[in-house]
């Protein structure tokens, strides 16, 4: 299995439960964790865990400010010099707007990595058949579907960004006709 160290990841609705799992799994694994979740007291309790072992990071955002959740991919990717997976975890509109982010920055070819969607208890159902529907109705292309990967529970989430398919920024090229 290829080498984690020096990765770097945003891990979504991280704050408690399954998402503050997967960054500490992500950590152990030697990934830069950036972490964001909606509980700024836990988000902080857990990257100073993290950051014991030297492999976090948080990006705080202010939902009561205004635009302050706009950019967050952007933020990180300027912050560490790249991105190099995007895990979405059960959350609220702030996560789905973090992970509508990363797949429009991979739509266009300007994030290539994994977007792993963690839907445990089946939490992301009704979102993934609305991707379905959107290919279905031709608004994106069948080949956008290599875009995100679904897992059921957080320990298949490494495997998942490793077995993620490729990317390139050339995919920006073929449009839903």
């Amino acid at each position: 299995m290829e080498t984690l160290t020096g990765k770097v990841a945003v891990v979504t609705g991280a704050s408690r439960g399954v998402g503050a799992a997967v960054a500490r799994e992500s950590a152990a694994q030697g990934w830069t964790v950036i972490v964001h979740g909606g509980q700024e007291a836990r988000v902080a309790a857990l990257v100073e865990e993290l950051r014991r072992q030297g492999h976090a990071e948080s990006i705080v955002l202010d939902c009561m400010v205004e635009n302050a959740a706009a950019d967050l991919i952007g933020q990180a990717a300027a912050r560490f010099g790249r991105l190099d997976a995007v895990v979405a975890l059960p959350g609220g509109c702030g996560t789905w707007e973090e992970l509508f982010e990363a797949l429009s920055w991979k739509r266009l070819g300007l994030y290539t990595g994994p977007v792993v969607i963690v839907n445990t208890r089946n939490y992301y159902a009704p979102m993934l058949e609305v991707l379905e529907r959107s290919i279905e109705h031709h608004f994106m292309d069948q080949r956008h579907r290599a875009m995100w990967s679904v897992v059921e529970e957080p320990e298949q989430v490494l495997d998942a960004i490793h077995s993620a398919a490729p990317w390139s920024r050339e995919y920006r090229s073929f449009a839903a006709l």
